[in-house]
């Protein structure tokens, strides 16, 4: 029997058509590779980066195929080609190819990430107020 379902981000990745892999398996790549001191799983079904408990950023393959690599602060990022994503402070961007992947913008963006950081770690202890982390 096939398996359906991911336990790693590589058997998510796997699961994947080709043409998303190679999305995906680029993000797998350079995301820890930005993030040097972050921790990876997945987490409601989607990779996600954390740093000291801390979701930074994940990506997601939608129902439409598009990959959306979305940055749980990013709307502090003050980047026009992220677009604000839920109720809070993330923002995203989705990519339909690999070739859409720019290499130095996902670098500045990571950089950015561990710097602005909101608070998703205690969240639900705050009951659902973020407060802003200060990043030495």
């Amino acid at each position: 029997m096939q398996k359906t379902t991911a336990t790693t981000i590589a058997e998510y990745n796997a699961l994947q058509t080709a043409s998303v892999r190679e999305i995906c398996d680029v993000l797998a790549e350079r995301i820890p590779a930005g993030l040097s001191k972050s921790e990876s799983k997945l987490w409601h079904g989607s990779p996600v980066w954390f740093i000291a408990g801390n979701p930074i950023v994940s990506y997601s393959v939608r129902k439409d195929g598009r990959v959306s690599l979305m940055f749980f602060s990013g709307q502090g990022f003050e980047e026009a080609a992220l677009t604000p994503e839920g109720s809070f402070k993330a923002a995203a961007i989705y990519y339909t190819d690999v070739t859409q992947i720019k290499r130095t913008r996902l670098e500045q963006w990571l950089k950015k990430a561990k710097t602005i950081q909101w608070d998703y770690k205690n969240i639900v202890k705050r009951k659902g107020v973020l407060e802003k982390l200060t990043i030495e």
